[in-house]
């Protein structure tokens, strides 16, 4: 008998996800599953604390201590204000054709794209950060502006539902054009599958650190892009050139196994040198991986802004 999954595990389940009609509900079950989830995951020992609170220092207020957080560790502990523990946070989807690859009996990419971003979303509004979206092809399609309210999950999951694909992808360009609209400061997550030349994209991304955005890229693939796996005469088709190939692709798999990794790895490699986390995502894998990536670094990124200086957050 198979093992049955954990049940928080189940309810991440892109499959199982994508029975569900609505994206707002959709990214409640799936942040619920998770939270509820985290004593038991491989992601043991994240803190997910929605108040935040700092040491007491002369000079603070007395009415802004936490009592009750007194009692419990002995220690006076005030209050942080929402403009002391915020993120302004950017969800930029890739809604190129090449996303719409589905792998038998898994999910398109771009329907992964969407739950992980509707989940994030959530995950980020439940923690009182600012959250908007920004889908792209070639160009920006669509820019809902970051807002803190709970309400504003709506408008995220709205855009999303909305989003079509359309013909191709150029990154680089996109990135700039980001960078021009969101002057200021704040945390840039990336949804696409990449594929577009490396060096390009990474040079992008390398513009919006420098302006100290804070970034993570999620690179989303189906495991036939990685793995190959099919037999016969198989006939290729390219979604955004329109280009087709008929052949044997196990004749070419090692080769094409050979290359795939390269390419992965170049993103890998290259947003590690420029400051980037980066994080590779399969369609057949739960949505709980990025989510853990996120909560790990997001006290990370607000420690940065606090210290750096000469920078508005």
């Amino acid at each position: 008998m198979a093992d049955r999954k954990p049940e928080h595990l189940q309810y991440l389940d892109p499959v199982v996800l994508s029975s569900i009609g609505s994206l707002e509900l959709l990214a409640r079950m799936v942040v619920e599953g998770f939270i509820s989830g985290l004593h038991q995951s491989p992601y043991r020992g994240f803190n997910v604390e929605f108040t935040e609170h700092r040491p007491y220092s002369p000079g603070d207020e007395i009415r802004h201590i936490d009592w009750r957080a007194y009692a419990k560790v002995d220690r006076f502990l005030v209050k942080q204000f929402e403009e002391e523990t915020n993120l302004r946070a950017y969800l930029l989807l890739d809604c190129s054709r090449s996303m719409n690859y589905q792998g038998k009996g898994r999910i398109a990419k771009i329907d992964y794209a969407k739950m992980l971003c509707a989940s994030l979303a959530y995950l980020m509004l439940l923690q009182r950060d600012s959250v908007g979206l920004i889908t792209f092809s070639n160009v920006i399609e669509q820019y809902v502006p970051p807002r803190a309210k709970a309400a504003h999950l709506e408008a995220i999951t709205d855009g999303l539902g909305q989003t079509v694909a359309t013909p191709d992808t150029c990154l680089n360009s996109v990135l700039a054009d980001v960078a021009e609209r969101i002057r200021r400061r704040g945390l840039v997550v990336v949804v696409s599958d990449l594929i577009d030349e490396p060096d390009s994209v990474l040079k992008g991304l390398q513009h919006l650190h420098h302006m100290k955005h804070d970034l993570i890229l999620l690179q989303v693939l189906d495991p036939d892009e990685i793995e190959l796996p099919f037999r016969g005469v198989v006939r290729f088709h390219d979604p955004e050139s329109q280009d087709e190939l008929l052949t044997d692709p196990g004749r070419l798999q090692d080769e094409y196994r050979r290359r795939m990794d390269a390419f992965v790895q170049a993103y890998r490699n290259g947003a590690a040198e420029i400051g980037v986390d980066y994080v590779l995502l399969r369609t057949s894998e739960p949505l709980d991986r990025a989510l853990a990536h996120f909560l790990a670094n997001r006290r990370r990124f607000q420690t940065g802004r606090k210290h750096s200086s000469g920078v508005r957050t």
